[in-house]
């Protein structure tokens, strides 16, 4: 395997790279689009001792990758749509990410099914099978009950328990199963495209892929607005919902999925996760997901999006409505937008085959290769099977392009700052830290021992500290304040926390930069 360089991310790394491939160095691969699909794919070559360069238009999960319910899904919803392999595809994955690559940004979530005495005999028999069907798969998979217990009844007391907030009035109990659940979606983008890094990667944000063919990219600096022909053996469209303006020949049928942002102390969430049956719909939820930090996300919409994608997705009110009236079915005090602090919408890149609703298209990905252009491209697909689909990628360009390479070898690869969890309970730093950087959060925790203004939250009664603003700047590729805000602390997510944290991040991202060069 490809010998460790250096896994660190800075924007003079940045510049010397570019200026290798504006020069005329020729890699294997270019990939185009940084988020979890484009940087797995720019991990998987690495690690078969490709050479590669991921470019992205904005910065590491811009789009929808930081904009999921941070969920590592079992494959649970799939076996209902009746997708086997996919649903199995996704046991498997969800395994690796939670024993074997990502410890670190993974947890077990226990899921609260309620039932009411109108709950109707027949959906609670259904979810119950849905349930012990998932649980065969964390077996098929390998999982240990120990990390992700078997799904059990419980008695209204506990159903209570796990959720204080729950309307107390009809209810009889309910289901309790687990999920894996992600720290952040977006350090799980972040933690593949340095440890592809690490790898002899070349990692380009804020560079626009502008047109593309198999062998070449032309570019342009969204630095500098200065445009560049770039040139490899082989490229690969990993660029989500825009691929098809890249690549016309790629059609989509994006589909919306917003969430809300709620405090949860107000509502009465604690650490499991409450599911709502969606009125009228079969084998559909929405649901309450506790976050680290004492937020809740509510969601999850599928609707079909009208028009092109936008950089960032709005939620349209309807949306905000569906979700409050659907949550507050089940809560003992009903949801308003005053209890909203903050929502998000990404977009999913699902295949646009003949059907009905985007909530019955496939979540299959594909590997697709454009007769006029030769360029490789991979949509559709999910966060937990990113893996899978980065591999598909590679083996598609590596057999265009006439490459030599051995097999995926991510399935065993851990990310920057992965161990057993074992393994983390020992490492010497606030636990906090440890649940976003792994093995390196006393390195993060080290910046404030030696400079203590580094150890001071960035505003009362925030945790994220001014320490890990230099740490994103000098290690994990953060150009400016909202690469910060938005997407290595996701402080963003809240509006009112943004601005109160912007004019000290800004000061941090300043004086981090300038010591950089």
């Amino acid at each position: 395997m490809t010998a460790v360089i250096h896994a660190s991310l800075t924007a003079r790394r940045r510049a010397r790279e570019l200026d290798a491939l504006a020069s005329g160095e020729q890699p294997d691969l270019i990939v185009v689009g940084g988020g979890v699909t484009g940087a797995g794919v720019a991990l998987d070559a690495a690690a078969r001792g490709l050479s590669v360069a991921l470019l992205e238009a904005h910065d590491l999960a811009f789009g929808t990758s930081r904009f999921s319910s941070k969920l590592v899904h079992g494959g649970l919803r799939y076996l209902a749509h009746g997708h086997v392999r996919l649903a199995r595809e996704s046991a498997i994955e969800r395994d690796i990410l939670m024993r074997r690559t990502a410890p670190h940004l993974t947890r077990p979530m226990g899921q609260l099914f309620p039932r009411y005495a109108n709950t109707s005999p027949r959906d609670h028999a259904l979810t119950a099978t849905g349930l012990a069907a998932g649980d065969a798969l964390r077996r098929l998979a390998r999982t240990p009950s120990s990390l992700l217990p078997r799904p059990r009844t419980v008695q209204a007391a506990e159903a209570l328990a796990l959720v204080p907030g729950l309307r107390e009035t009809g209810l009889q109990g309910g289901l309790l199963a687990f999920d894996g659940a992600l720290t952040d979606d977006a350090r799980l983008v972040v933690a593949l495209a340095r440890t592809a890094a690490g790898l002899g990667a070349r990692v380009l944000t804020r560079l626009r892929a502008l047109e593309v063919t198999a062998h070449r990219v032309r570019a342009r600096d969204e630095l500098t607005g200065e445009e560049i022909e770039l040139s490899a053996r082989q490229v690969i469209n990993a660029a989500g919902v825009w691929s098809g303006g890249l690549v016309p020949s790629v059609r989509l049928r994006p589909s919306r999925g917003s969430h809300l942002v709620l405090d949860a102390r107000s509502i009465g969430i604690g650490e499991a996760a409450l599911m709502v049956p969606v009125p009228g719909e079969l084998n559909r939820f929405v649901f309450l997901l506790p976050q680290p930090g004492g937020t809740v996300y509510l969601g999850l919409t599928d609707e079909p999006l009208d028009g092109e994608a936008d950089d960032v997705t709005e939620v349209p009110d309807t949306d905000v409505d569906f979700l409050l009236d659907v949550a507050s079915r089940v809560l003992d005090v009903a949801l308003t937008r005053d209890d909203v602090r903050g929502s998000f919408a990404g977009l999913r890149p699902l295949l646009d085959t003949p059907g009905g609703r985007t909530a019955d298209l496939s979540r299959e990905h594909a590997v697709l290769t454009d007769a006029s252009t030769g360029v490789v491209t991979v949509v559709g697909g999910k966060l937990t099977t990113y893996r899978v689909m980065a591999a598909d990628a590679v083996d598609a360009a590596v057999s265009a392009a006439g490459l030599t390479a051995p097999a995926s070898r991510t399935a065993r690869l851990p990310l920057v700052g992965a161990a057993s969890r074992a393994a983390l309970t020992t490492v010497e730093a606030p636990r906090r830290l440890v649940g976003k950087y792994g093995t390196e959060a006393p390195r993060v925790a080290a910046l404030g021992d030696v400079d203590p203004e580094l150890a001071r939250p960035l505003f009362e009664g925030c945790a994220t500290t001014a320490a890990e603003v230099v740490w994103a700047v000098r290690h994990e590729g953060a150009l400016d304040v909202e690469d910060v805000l938005q997407r290595r602390t996701r402080i963003g997510l809240v509006p009112e926390d943004a601005e109160a944290a912007r004019p000290v991040v800004a000061d941090l991202v300043e004086r981090s930069l300038r010591g950089l060069d």
